[in-house]
């Protein structure tokens, strides 16, 4: 069964007008993404590397949860035991009188360096409007929003360690962007029926309880 697209974006398909988020992007996954050297990195169209990434994210994960050892330490036993087989594999090629394969030489352009600066500085600007908006108390509904993430991170945070969530992190990056592109059809189509059921409870939350709130709570009965 093929799900037609309307103009408005949404997919005609049981009789049920659901949000189809593909229809709305102007551009492809990986144009959204940047469309540079990370964008195919998460997209695996340079499957090496993502693999590598999730070797080594693996690996590090494994020596840090269960080897007991401290972060310090087992960042430099690494960087220790690279350092010398790089250099003793120099010194035999050197013996030999081969001529080695000349590596990469890894430099952080000044575009790559703003560019990174210019995002920071903005997900720091929306972070303080957030916190500013919340400790005036002009937006209830965001403070609401904002202590459910932070009871779940706390709740996540009871049971797994830093590294834990920072592997999951890693891994979820690395492999949920090229799942996506690959299935995005059939996922929008799930996250348009969630998003509708999420929006109809909201709206019953907000009838219920929201709305009953002083006025002094609530952005909207301000304006």
């Amino acid at each position: 069964m093929v799900d037609n697209c309307d103009s408005a974006g949404n997919v005609d398909g049981d009789g049920k007008d659901i949000a189809c988020t593909s229809c709305d992007r102007p551009a492809s996954l990986h144009q959204s993404m940047g469309g540079g050297k990370a964008a195919d990195i998460l997209l695996w169209k340079q499957r090496h590397v993502s693999f590598g990434i999730v070797v080594v994210a693996t690996v590090f994960w494994l020596l840090i949860e269960h080897s007991g050892l401290p972060l310090l330490t087992t960042c430099s036993d690494v960087l220790l035991v690279l350092v010398v087989l790089l250099f003793l594999r120099a010194n035999f090629a050197a013996f030999r009188k081969k001529q080695l394969q000349t590596l990469p030489q890894l430099v952080l352009s000044e575009e790559f360096v703003d560019n990174v600066a210019a995002s920071f500085r903005a997900k720091i600007n929306n972070a303080l409007l957030v916190a500013h908006d919340i400790t005036l108390g002009n937006d209830f509904k965001l403070f609401f929003r904002m202590v459910i993430c932070l009871w779940l991170l706390s709740v996540l945070g009871s049971y797994l360690s830093f590294f834990t969530f920072a592997y999951i992190g890693t891994i979820i990056s690395i492999t949920v962007p090229a799942l996506y592109s690959k299935y995005d059809k059939h996922v929008d189509r799930c996250c348009g029926m969630i998003r509708q059921q999420f929006r109809k409870h909201y709206r019953v939350m907000d009838e219920r309880v929201f709305s009953r709130l002083p006025g002094s709570l609530s952005k909207d009965k301000h304006q």
